[in-house]
């Protein structure tokens, strides 16, 4: 639903079929695709070059503590068969894999057909979504633009542990609260993540 979505906001936001199949082959990671869509612009300058590139890249940043913990298991894998299961890792694929990880599981296998297939998935829902876009003039009267916030908010109930651990991303959605209705821009999503380490880092 989530590549569907993209996929449609893209179609109205005037980008042309390779470009919309292009940032989800390439890019592969639905919040910073979405946001990238926000700041996208039809003629490019090297400051709105710099700034897609930092603010998809601190978004996407949660895949370095994703990949750190996938250690243990693909360090002893040729380095381009990892390089391949972290590019296609996503929030999903995480969760099968340290799944089977943690009931005994170690064919790294399981978690490379589990990106593959997510990745393929969700060209086609991109797809779809692009065709998809010019009937829907309007994606806000259907709610497409909640399905990040309610695709997260789901994605987070197994990582629940308790009040104390969820503090930070209390703080975090707080500031970038506070931030976003304070100064312009995207220095909220910044604000945001730094506000949430500084808070597990005094917690732990």
């Amino acid at each position: 639903m989530f590549a569907v979505a993209f996929g449609t906001a893209a179609a109205q936001k005037g980008l042309s079929l390779g470009e919309t199949l292009g940032l989800s082959a390439f890019v592969y990671a639905g919040a910073s695709q979405m946001v990238g869509l926000e700041i996208w612009q039809q003629v490019w300058t090297p400051s709105t070059i710099l700034t897609i590139v930092t603010v998809t890249a601190i978004v996407n940043a949660r895949m370095i503590l994703l990949g750190a913990t996938l250690q243990p298991w693909l360090k002893d894998e040729p380095l381009p068969r990892t390089a391949l299961n972290l590019f296609l890792l996503t929030e999903a694929g995480w969760l099968v894999g340290t799944r089977y990880h943690s009931e005994g599981g170690r064919d790294v296998g399981v978690l490379l057909g589990c990106g593959i297939i997510l990745w393929l998935v969700w060209l086609i829902a991109t797809l779809t979504g692009f065709f998809a876009g010019a009937l829907v003039p309007e994606p806000r009267r259907f709610g497409l633009d909640l399905v990040m916030p309610i695709f997260f908010g789901v994605m987070l109930v197994p990582l629940w542990k308790g009040t104390r651990p969820a503090l930070p991303w209390l703080i975090a959605g707080l500031v970038s609260l506070v931030v976003h209705a304070l100064v312009p821009g995207y220095v909220f999503i910044i604000a945001g993540a730094l506000a949430g380490v500084a808070t597990g880092m005094l917690i732990e």
